[in-house]
């Protein structure tokens, strides 16, 4: 992140004059701003970003409409993926049903086109200070290399008591590794730390 930028923000629309106009608003703010003309390219770049080096995504801001995978399915994704990330949602053709969808799925507000300034960074700055509030200083750490056997292990289902024996550590050890693999994750039970790593091609390796 430029040492100037207050926060980074990705915003997705397939319409590049409403994407350079929302990031110009941004940029006047002092915002860091990568725009992204689909999901699949905002996607990519969330995926490569390394939080530790200053290139994670603070907010992301994305149009609904749009060829291919659309606005919710995007939410959706990051919601599993990252959901330290807030989302903000954006349309031409806002309605209450709509509205309700985003928020069910996660979304952080709405906003309708065309975007007012004033009110597209009162948005973000919510969203910023939300974020702070509910962050855990750990969600998106990368996993060391124990963690990674001990997710793995999980994962085939064997209980922390047998992967203390395996790893020749203690239980409570394992506990404490268990425990900072979910956080990391941003999960909070068995379930979805299946889901998260399914999603993440954990179950893969």
């Amino acid at each position: 992140m430029n040492e100037s930028a207050i926060a980074r923000v990705f915003v997705v629309d397939d319409d590049e004059c409403i994407r350079a106009a929302v990031c110009a608003m941004l940029k006047r703010a002092k915002y860091e701003c990568l725009g992204f003309p689909d999901v699949a390219r905002c996607l990519e770049e969330l995926k490569a970003q390394n939080r530790d080096l200053g290139e994670g995504c603070d907010v992301l801001i994305s149009d609904v409409k749009m060829p291919g995978k659309d606005g919710l399915e995007l939410l959706a994704e990051v919601r599993t993926l990252f959901p330290w990330i807030p989302v903000i949602m954006m349309t031409a053709y806002g309605s209450i049903p709509m509205s309700v969808q985003a928020v069910k799925t996660g979304a952080f507000d709405f906003i309708e086109k065309p975007v007012e300034e004033a009110k597209l960074l009162s948005v973000v700055e919510s969203a910023l200070l939300k974020g702070t509030e509910l962050h855990d200083p750990l969600v998106g750490k990368p996993l060391t290399r124990t963690e990674r056997i001990v997710l793995c292990l999980i994962l085939e289902g064997i209980s922390n008591k047998r992967i203390a024996y395996i790893l020749e550590r203690s239980e409570r050890t394992i506990e404490v590794h268990r425990s900072r693999v979910m956080r990391k994750l941003g999960v909070d039970n068995l379930v979805d730390l299946v889901k998260k790593s399914t999603a993440m091609g954990w179950t893969e390796r």
